[in-house]
């Protein structure tokens, strides 16, 4: 019988605890929930060493068993080169193993190993558009560290996050940064953008993508046939009839009324303050607010750690964990895998909805 393919998690920032909420999952055995090969990318000698601190610090018992695979080789070569180790179902993931420039203290961040990070992103994305693997699971990044050490998007400005890198690696005009959990899906039309910059990037163009975006994947990724989405208004109140702002006369409810003319099911802009209310939350299926800190901390309120960070509009699927590295647990004990076990439950659900599988032997 073939195997599906992977879910290849990326661990991210090494001197966070990207390796050790891996390690955990690894331990707990709930790596193989998934009925999916697991892949990891990672430095090889800085993950045996962090689980040798998680068994000093006592959280793990034993050292999880893994395959390790060097990934410093062709593309065209890799699924060959896999083979030909001898893949064996008895290790709890495949390491990839994406080597560190210098070496790795846990809590400690050092810029010399930032292009170690931004190639495990080069790889997921290489893998992801080969259909190599089925889905990327990316762990927490230190965007201060990328941008410190001089670690560029694609297009040459600042590094900005996963989504941003994603985005322009893939080519796509514009994606959607989506945060779902057990009670609410959060879709922002700007993520990473300074508060005094979020009014002119609402535009009507931005608005226009943002919903088709969260309508398409809605449909195709989560398998509802009509989606019911809400809105948030950007000023106060939605505008105060224009009291507070014309935004949302003049260009965000002429958008939202042309996707009710042909049948969307999406409400016109709605003050923020009373749109997150279960009155309204219990009939809807997604929210977009225009902007990150307006329904992003609502959000996080309802279910910080079981949250997942998607990106919709992409060629293919990304989730996310909904934490940072958390440097003062790396190696010593407290972080939690529940956010990272819930992006592969939601990364892997996807797959199997919206994916043909090709096989992977």
């Amino acid at each position: 019988m073939q195997k599906k393919q992977p879910l290849l998690i990326t661990t991210g920032e090494p001197a966070g605890i990207g390796m050790d909420i891996v390690l955990i999952l690894a331990a707990e055995g709930k790596l193989q929930d998934f009925a999916r090969p697991i892949w990891v990318t990672a430095d090889a000698k800085a993950m045996q060493t962090r689980a040798d601190e998680l068994i000093a610090a006592e959280v793990l018992n034993v050292c999880p068993p893994w395959q390790t695979v060097d990934i410093n080789i062709e593309a065209d070569n890799f699924l060959e080169h896999l083979s030909q180790q001898g893949a064996d179902d008895n290790h709890a993931f495949i390491l990839l193993n994406v080597p560190c420039a210098a070496s790795v203290i846990s809590g400690q961040i050092n810029i010399s190993n930032s292009a170690m990070v931004a190639k495990q992103l080069e790889i997921a994305h290489q893998l992801a558009t080969d259909k190599t693997v089925a889905a990327i699971i990316t762990g927490p990044l230190q965007k201060s560290a990328l941008i410190d050490a001089d670690i560029k998007l694609p297009d040459g400005t600042m590094f900005s996050g996963h989504t941003e890198f994603f985005m322009q690696q893939s080519g796509c005009e514009k994606v959607v940064m989506m945060l779902a959990n057990p009670v609410m899906k959060v879709a922002l039309v700007t993520t990473h953008l300074a508060l005094k910059d979020i009014p002119a990037a609402i535009t009507a163009d931005n608005v226009r993508q943002t919903v088709q975006i969260v309508v398409d994947d809605m449909r195709e990724k989560f398998g509802l046939r009509q989606p019911r989405i809400l809105v948030c208004g950007l000023n106060p109140h939605a505008g105060e009839g224009g009291h507070l702002g014309v935004e949302e006369i003049e260009i965000i409810n002429p958008v939202l009324r042309d996707f009710i003319d042909v049948g969307v099911d999406i409400s016109e802009a709605m003050p923020a303050d009373t749109l997150f209310t279960s009155r309204h939350l219990s009939n809807c299926d997604a929210v977009i607010a225009m902007y990150h800190d307006q329904g992003l901390p609502v959000l996080k309120s309802h279910g910080f750690g079981d949250t997942v960070n998607l990106t919709l509009g992409l060629p293919y699927i990304r989730t996310s964990v909904d934490h940072g590295t958390a440097l003062d647990l790396a190696g010593r004990g407290g972080a939690s895998a529940t956010s990272l076990y819930q992006a592969l439950l939601m990364a892997n659900e996807m797959a199997d909805r919206s994916l043909v599988d090709i096989p992977f032997a």
